[in-house]
This record gives C-alpha cells, structure tokens and sequence, in this order.
C-alpha cells in the first residue's frame, strides 16, 4: 500500500473525468491477452496530471501508490501522441471565454534560448557571436605609458 489512502483533495473530480475520459484513445489491442491488467485510465490521468502539477519525477510515483511510474509514463506518452493532453487545454479554454471571456486583443509570449547539446554542426553558428574570433583588442596586453612626460 503506498502512501496515499484517501481522497485529500488532489484528485480529479467527477465532473471533470466525464469530460476527459470521452477524449481518450480506445485501449490498444493485444492479440494474446495475456498481459497484466492495464491500470484503469482514471489512476493514470490521476497520476499524470500530480506529476505534471507538482514536478515531481516520474518514479516518485511508485512511492505514493497512486500507479506506477512506468504506466504513468507510458500512458503520458500514448496520450500525448493522441493529442488529448492539448484538447482538454482547447476545451478549457473555450469554457474560460464562455465563462468570463478572454481578451485575445492583448497576447504575451515568452521563450527561452539555449545551447543544443546534441545538435553538433547542424544547429549553425550562435546568432549572437557575429563572427568574432578569440579575445577583442580591449583584453590584450598593453605597454605601460609613462604620464610623466
């Protein structure tokens, strides 16, 4: 038994599991049927969205007892490939504008920019860089000049 034994609050509810489970993909076929029962969809999508709101890893799943790590895991990313994960973020917000409106005159954006690691020659030179080659004239060495005269 993990540690988690009763609702506290951080499920989801009823209402919103209607809404979500007619979203999801149909179980995959297996032609032996002789695998280990398939966690219900609910205690995965639990476990799903508990990952995805606190930032918790994945394998902190395996202590909480709310599904294991690797079904999570898995099922996130048959989801994803389905597409669910971005039509319940659609649904949500055609009900937030029919709800209170959204003002879409005013839209913000934020990004970041970092290295590629793994990208190796095909990510092209640093936009930045301008083409520069070691260190400016301002860093080198200079003789001493007397201010005495």
């Amino acid at each position: 038994m993990g540690l988690v034994d009763r609702d506290d609050g951080w499920r989801m509810p009823d209402w919103l599991w209607e809404r979500i489970k007619v979203l999801l993909p149909a179980r995959p076929f297996h032609p032996w049927g002789c695998h280990r029962p398939r966690v219900p969809d609910r205690a995965a999508m639990n476990a799903i969205l508990l990952v995805l709101r606190t930032g918790m890893q994945w394998n902190a799943l395996n202590v909480c007892g709310v599904c294991s790590s690797s079904s999570a895991h898995r099922r996130f990313q048959e989801w994803r490939a389905a597409g669910v994960f971005e039509e319940i973020w659609r649904q949500g917000l055609l009900d937030l504008d029919a709800t209170v409106g959204i003002d879409w005159s005013f839209l913000a954006v934020d990004g970041a920019m970092t290295k590629a690691p793994l990208g190796g020659q095909s990510t092209g030179p640093n936009p930045t860089d301008r083409g520069k080659k070691g260190r400016n004239a301002r860093s080198l060495p200079t003789p001493l000049v007397s201010l005495s005269g």
